[in-house]
């Protein structure tokens, strides 16, 4: 394995850690958003709902920017545009303001989560083997470090561009100088994109059922951390303190599923570890609906974030396999799918828990998780792309041109 691979793989896996960091800053700290902005809690929605609508139309603009300059550049760009609109985010008052950064936070998330996976599959067709679980679990770091700044800052009571501010100046610099190392499907020193010969178009009915499978992961994913300490508090009366801890744990699980998961692909292959996934989270969204107590519905939390965590890196990895000619539109567009789930999952949960009850809500995630299991061929190996196991036997050369990996 060359030095310029092994840096390019450090510095993605940075990148992935810093958006971590930054989305859990944002997302932790919405009710002092809204008290900073003097926001209503009927206007609340709205700003929220256009982060993931906005971050959907930036990777549709992905997809088409990708024809034109590597998947590097933009990562390199749109990263930086995160982080300062972060601290925009806490740096003003007036609701244009907030607007203001909220606008530009979601387009440029778009892009960044788009050029971000484009390069992790690139590289992992470079290395041979699973390593998307890997920039994964750094991002679940990054998210539970994020998290604990924001905890810091509440605690305190720090204004949001007093706790942002220590954050963008550590992170953006580092960002910068490391998208150096950054490498492309065009392999090292790739500058623009190549044509691939026998490139295929991105048929939208192969691409479906991976589309499906993302949005199931992320409707699971939003309702743990939209309701989880809702459910624990009201539904098996926990105390305040204890309902905080849930999502907590669903972190922490997804950061060891993810840390381990590459081993398990390589051992067992991509369709067996979705399979065990879809079960495992399956399982724990039932232990949750029928909790008695607390400590039972934690332990369902477990169960979840061990389940889904393995879903959409996986998903993101087959979609490059599934198009080796045109792996940056696949992406991209399979990428729009992750805000669909983020856009359905919260209102869905809370509409069914209202209307008829939370314990039956989780059954609804529960079962479109277990769908998923339909669609687990979808994440077999091509017999061209990755030899006749798991993995490749050497390393292949990744001069293939950054639309093809």
């Amino acid at each position: 394995m060359t030095d310029v691979l092994r840096r390019g793989r450090a510095s993605l896996a940075f990148s992935f850690f810093a958006q971590g960091v930054a989305f859990a800053l944002l997302v932790t700290r919405i009710p002092a958003i809204q008290d900073q902005y003097g926001i209503s809690d009927a206007l609340l929605p709205a700003f929220l709902a256009a982060v993931p609508v906005l971050a959907g139309v930036g990777s549709v603009c992905t997809e088409q920017l990708v024809k034109r300059v590597p998947p590097s550049h933009v990562l390199r760009w749109s990263q930086p545009v995160v982080l300062l609109a972060l601290l925009g985010v806490g740096a003003g008052d007036a609701l244009w303001e907030i607007g203001l950064s909220l606008a530009a936070f979601g387009l440029a998330v778009g892009a960044l989560d788009a050029s971000m996976n484009m390069l992790g599959v690139s590289l992992q067709h470079a290395y041979g083997r699973s390593i998307m679980l890997g920039f994964h679990a750094v991002y679940s770091l990054g998210g539970i470090l994020g998290a604990s700044l924001a905890w810091v800052g509440a605690h305190w009571d720090l204004h949001l561009f007093v706790s942002y501010l220590p954050v963008v100046v550590v992170l953006l610099p580092v960002a910068l100088v490391g998208s150096r190392w950054y490498v492309d499907g065009g392999g090292p020193g790739a500058e623009e994109p190549k044509e691939v010969a026998g490139a295929q178009p991105v048929a939208f009915k192969l691409l479906l059922p991976l589309c499906l499978v993302m949005t199931f992961a992320y409707i699971g994913d939003s309702t743990v951390s939209n309701w989880s300490a809702k459910y624990l508090e009201d539904v098996l009366g926990s105390s305040e303190e204890l309902a905080t801890v849930p999502y907590n744990v669903y972190m922490v699980t997804t950061l060891l599923g993810r840390a381990i998961g590459d081993l398990g692909v390589r051992r067992f292959g991509a369709v067996a570890v979705v399979r065990l996934g879809s079960v495992v989270a399956a399982v724990g969204f039932a232990v949750v609906a029928v909790a008695p107590g607390a400590w039972v519905g934690m332990l369902g939390f477990t169960l979840l974030g061990l389940g889904l965590c393995v879903l959409v890196p996986q998903t993101f990895a087959a979609a490059g396999r599934l198009f080796p000619g045109a792996a940056d539109a696949a992406i991209a567009r399979l990428n729009i799918f992750n805000y669909v789930g983020f856009l359905i999952g919260s209102p869905l949960v809370g509409a069914l828990g209202d209307a008829w009850s939370y314990r039956g809500a989780m059954l609804v995630p529960m079962v479109l998780v277990l769908v998923t299991l339909l669609y687990a061929r979808s994440f077999a190996p091509q017999p061209d792309r990755y030899g006749d196991g798991h993995e490749r036997p050497r390393t292949a050369d990744v001069g293939r041109g950054s639309n093809g990996l």
